[in-house]
């Protein structure tokens, strides 16, 4: 991370990176670095397997009637039909083409719309095991991330992001996008192994690549190289967006220079754009929203990049908006393509921290109230993991569902409609917003993609039935089929 903003922070970046002391290995191993007990893996291995299928038989459908169910064909990757469930057609000889669903609900798959796939599982890694916590504030998060991306090795990104990907496909996620970061210290190593993850997995999981800006592009020594790596990278192939932090600059002026940057390259190059941004809850601040509307607006983003989606994440600053700030935010942004994204999980852990003197006597969410935003805004808005195992997010999953969960909670919305619009949001919105379609609803219907997946199934088996996606909601059942086009995507864990 940039020293200067490290140094707004209580910390010496070049006193804390003296005590890594690099051996002169490619394996770029520290001194003090404790030995991982994990072997080596093949680059190639994959622990996905796919089985064709052509129907399901006998399951739920959201938006229709509860207590029907029903038959699904698929031809060619797409709902060629629906049809009402015929209880013979689960009488007739077993084929393995054929998946009785058994009452199971049949739903859109699940999506990541922001997910870093280079620094999760930092804290259970042995190789990282001298980084651990002892504060937990946004600071320390910053300097232990910047030392261990230090230490990556492409072995050590592809079995971190592989663990990430499996797990993901395994909880019905069928697209992500994710983040890998470019910049002085790490140069392309991330870019390399997402790239080469995104290739492995593409039969079971789409891997929407984006370049990312974590460290500073203008200020610092490293600001120019940062910018210049970024360049290069976007010119990849597979690299789907642009990404980067205007916070982490050292002033007001260059956070403005980082966003006219980043819009000009994903114009330039013909990429989504994607900002972390107002990552505070200090109401002294102008919140950076609005300069990004403004700039989006004076490059006439609507005509000359009208089919690339524009994402804002954290943006904790926007909690401390008025409703009448908020109309006013809406009817600014008007019809830029702009979607904003809570990340709850890394947002509750961050923000809101009192100071000393309070004891803990005043704690606010610090996180975006995303329903809010899409049935009393009618903004569009989704919600993700973020991060997973590492100092900004210690704790969760790459589950989606169960991080919907959790969300009844953080949000106070527990209504029948609450539960629509959240799984929207780990669904059908989050693919929206990441660039696949403009499709918010819930409903499958004849000609859609089969991407879906299928929750609960072994309820038959004596298992707790879920009666309505309400209850999915309620408590996220864990028995899942993926279905990603035309098969059946198994996962072998452990």
């Amino acid at each position: 991370m940039a020293a200067e903003f490290l140094k707004s922070h209580g910390i010496d970046l070049q006193d804390e990176m003296s005590s890594v002391q690099f051996s002169p290995t490619t394996s770029s191993k520290s001194a003090g670095e404790p030995p991982s007990d994990i072997p080596p893996e093949d680059p190639s291995k994959s622990r996905i397997s796919r089985t064709k299928i052509n129907k399901i038989l006998n399951v739920k459908l959201p938006c229709r009637t509860a207590d029907k169910t029903w038959d699904i064909s698929i031809d060619n990757d797409i709902i060629a039909s629906i049809e009402p469930h015929n209880p013979q057609s689960c009488e007739t000889a077993p084929s393995p083409q054929i998946l009785n669903g058994d009452k199971a609900f049949l739903l859109p798959s699940l999506c990541h719309p922001h997910i870093h796939l280079d620094k999760c599982f930092l804290l259970s890694d042995p190789k990282y095991a001298d980084l651990s916590i002892q504060k937990g504030d946004f600071s320390e998060a910053l300097s232990l991330t910047s030392k261990a991306k230090s230490r990556f090795t492409p072995e050590d990104l592809l079995r971190r992001g592989r663990w990430l990907v499996e797990e993901s496909i395994a909880a019905g996620v069928t697209c992500m996008r994710a983040f890998v970061e470019v910049d002085a210290t790490v140069r392309f190593k991330c870019l390399d192994a997402g790239l080469l993850l995104k290739e492995q997995y593409r039969d079971a999981c789409f891997i929407q690549i984006c370049v990312f800006a974590q460290d500073p592009v203008f200020s610092g020594e490293s600001a120019a190289e940062n910018r210049e790596l970024m360049e290069q990278a976007v010119r990849r192939d597979g690299v789907d967006v642009v990404g980067s932090t205007p916070y982490v600059e050292a002033d007001e002026a260059r956070m403005q220079e980082n966003i006219d940057w980043a819009i000009d390259i994903a114009m330039n190059y013909d990429k989504h754009l994607d900002l972390h941004l107002d990552y505070n809850l200090d109401k002294s601040k102008q919140p950076m929203v609005y300069y990004v509307i403004d700039a989006l607006k004076k490059r006439d983003w609507m005509q000359k990049a009208r089919s690339k989606k524009i994402m804002l994440g954290h943006c904790s600053r926007l909690t401390l908006l008025t409703s009448d700030q908020w109309y006013d935010l809406k009817s600014r942004i008007c019809d830029l393509p702009i979607s904003f994204v809570g990340l709850p999980t890394s947002d509750l852990f961050m923000m809101g921290r009192p100071s000393e003197p309070k004891e803990g006597s005043e704690r606010v969410r610090g996180t975006l109230q995303i329903p809010q935003l899409i049935e009393v805004y009618q903004l569009q808005g989704t919600f993700g993991v973020n991060n997973v195992g590492n100092a900004f997010t210690p704790h969760g999953n790459c589950d989606p569902l169960s991080l919907a969960t959790m969300c009844i909670g953080v949000y106070q919305a527990g209504t029948k409609r609450d539960a629509e619009v959240l799984y929207e949001c780990i669904s059908t919105r989050a693919k929206a917003a990441i660039g696949g379609g403009n499709r918010n609803a819930l409903n499958v219907k004849e000609g859609d993609e089969a991407d879906l997946v299928l929750l609960n199934m072994n309820a038959h088996k004596g298992g707790r039935p879920r009666a309505t996606l309400q209850e999915v909601i309620y408590d996220a059942p864990r028995e899942r089929s993926i279905l990603r086009g035309s098969h059946i995507v198994h996962v072998q864990m452990g």
